[in-house]
């Protein structure tokens, strides 16, 4: 089984990139360095709700949490930790 980060790498990477590869590291920032921008980032909110199980709140969508690999990963894992 994938774990987080590999499976945030890869929607990126095919989605938004149109890559086979995720030439980032984890802790890069998808905003700043121009890799997504705010439809990406609903966009990402629609995968993780529909593939890890999870509720994003409006809140919850901020730099924190949604502006690297790194981020994205333990935002899942928190949420779905508080889910169990």
């Amino acid at each position: 089984m994938q774990n987080v980060k590999d499976i945030i790498r890869k929607y990126i990477s095919e989605t938004i990139l149109f890559s086979q590869s995720y030439p980032y590291a984890d802790e890069d920032s998808l905003l700043e360095n121009g890799i997504i921008d705010s439809m990406n980032v609903m966009e990402l909110v629609v995968f993780l709700e529909e593939n890890m199980n999870i509720q994003v709140e409006d809140h919850e969508i901020s730099p924190d949490n949604f502006d690297s690999v790194n981020g994205l990963a333990a935002y899942v894992q928190r949420k779905q930790l508080l889910a169990v």
